[in-house]
């Protein structure tokens, strides 16, 4: 073997040994995030579709599966063109409009030979190793081989009412390894649009130029340097765009009554340049494009799910905040004095705080809790202070409005439920300025960000709608007092 011999075998060597960590670390990532997803069932709830991908994916590792997906308008004979590459009419075909209504899959193995015909001793070797027999690729349905390919046939992009077939096919696409889009002819602004966001799920792509045979070969020839050269200059790479006659019709001399005419008839599939693509990609990548798939695909769901986890948890967070400000309005409200309005104000706040702690899975103790509230209410400046002049100013009128209700004969109720409501609506209104601020500290990781505490204040304070928060706080808590007297 000569240097370049040994190079270019070390090369492929090290390419091979490269694949199968990635391949290894790919397995290895999906089975830790499915082990990590711990879902509720309220988190789960819609996400479902997602969850069994990731678990279709791990099966897919397992097996050492490749999905190809054949994607195109109505009519463009992707069907027919999966036939031609399986050798055996398993897909649907026809002249109706839309055959392929959903999506069909058969199984189609890669096995190698050399050229005596036995199988190659050295199967996990590269196939283009200096060192192995020359040898020749056969696909096959199911059966014995090195390698299991899937090929996926998928409803027309354009069909009507197809939006739902659509979107399905489109996911489809983030799952599949290689990605087959047929066209007949030149692009179609339809086309154009859907390759270009196909080519955003950045898989490998092969544009098939099917039914050539029904063109002259100038015409041929004209059409594919048009796509080439304007269609997809942007998109795909000369190399990436194959001609193909899946079920070409050929004429042929027919005798009938006593005639000779000539009439058009089935020929020969004409898939072999598409074939050896095909064969040569995943020779070539056919573990690290699993690989990666996987990861892209993976990383996709795990994005979901951590967007659905904060999004039940805000709604959590959201419910926790208003529990406390209602509670902490109706203990102001029903407590004439001052310093067991500020007491226990400062421990529904204190208690908050810990319980989105919790939720949000960040540990912290009481101490931690007073320490962060102190410095919230330092930060909300008017906010803060209005509450404090409120329980100060209001608890003492509310003390004697209280007091003298027996003298009056009740008649200063009236008054006194007033001054209350108001007391504890400003109170109100602090406790959920301190929440949301709590939460998006927690949300943070317990970190206020670059810009510091008192950004993050000013922030949430200036989003804060008072004068909604003040009139909610109100009639939710007129109703419970006025709960209390029925009761009474």
């Amino acid at each position: 073997m000569s240097v370049e011999q040994e190079l270019e075998q070390t090369i492929l060597d090290f390419t091979a040994i490269q694949a199968n960590l990635h391949y290894k670390h790919a397995q290895d990532a999906l089975r830790e995030l499915l082990v990590r997803l711990d879902l509720t069932p309220q988190e789960q709830a819609g996400l479902e579709p997602e969850i069994r991908g990731l678990i279709q994916m791990l099966d897919k590792l397992e097996r050492s599966v490749i999905h190809i997906a054949a994607f195109g308008m109505v009519g463009r004979g992707k069907s027919s063109l999966l036939n031609a590459l399986v050798g055996r009419a398993v897909f649907a075909t026809g002249p109706t409009h839309g055959v392929t209504r959903s999506i069909q899959r058969v199984d189609w193995q890669v096995e190698r030979e050399n050229l005596a015909g036995s199988p190659r001793a050295d199967e996990d070797a590269p196939a283009t190793s200096p060192s192995a027999p020359p040898t020749i690729v056969r696909v096959t349905l199911p059966g014995t081989g090195n390698a299991q390919i899937q090929l996926i046939d998928t409803p027309g992009i354009d069909e009507v009412a197809g939006e739902q077939r659509e979107q399905l096919a489109k996911r489809l696409a983030r799952q599949a390894d290689l990605i087959l889009f047929v066209i007949t002819g030149d692009m179609t602004r339809v086309e154009h649009q859907a390759l270009s966001e196909l080519r955003q799920a950045s898989k490998p792509i092969l544009l098939v130029f099917n039914k050539v045979d029904q063109y002259p070969d100038t015409d041929r020839d004209l059409i594919y340097a048009t796509i080439r050269d304007q269609r997809v200059r942007e998109l795909l790479s000369p190399d990436e765009i194959v001609m193909a006659a899946a079920a070409p019709l050929v004429p042929q001399l027919v005798q009938r009554d006593g005639q000779t005419r000539v009439q058009l008839q089935p020929g020969a599939p004409q898939v072999e340049a598409l074939k050896l693509k095909i064969l040569e990609i995943l020779d070539r990548e056919g573990k690290a494009l699993i690989a990666l798939n996987t990861m892209l695909y993976a990383d996709e769901v795990n994005e979901q799910v951590v967007q659905r986890k904060l999004e039940i948890r805000e709604q959590a967070a959201n419910q926790i905040i208003w529990n406390a400000v209602m509670m902490k309005a109706l203990a102001i409200a029903l407590n004439p004095v001052t310093v067991v309005d500020i007491f226990s104000g400062a421990i529904i706040d204190v208690s908050m705080i810990l319980t989105l702690s919790r939720l949000y899975g960040i540990a912290m103790t009481e101490a931690g809790a007073v320490n962060l509230l102190q410095k919230i209410a330092l930060s909300m400046g008017s906010i803060g202070a209005s509450e404090l002049l409120a329980n100060l100013g209001l608890s003492g009128l509310k003390g004697v409005l209280g007091a003298s209700a027996p003298v009056t004969g009740g008649a200063t109720l009236a008054p006194y439920v007033s001054v209350a409501v108001t007391q504890a609506g400003v109170a109100g209104v602090s406790s959920y300025g301190i929440g949301q601020i709590t939460k998006t500290y927690l949300a943070q990781g317990a970190t206020w960000g670059p810009d510091g505490p008192k950004a993050v204040v000013s922030e949430i304070l200036a989003a804060l709608d008072e004068t909604s928060i003040l009139s909610r706080i109100k009639g939710e808590l007129q109703a419970r007092l006025q709960g209390r007297e029925v009761a009474k």
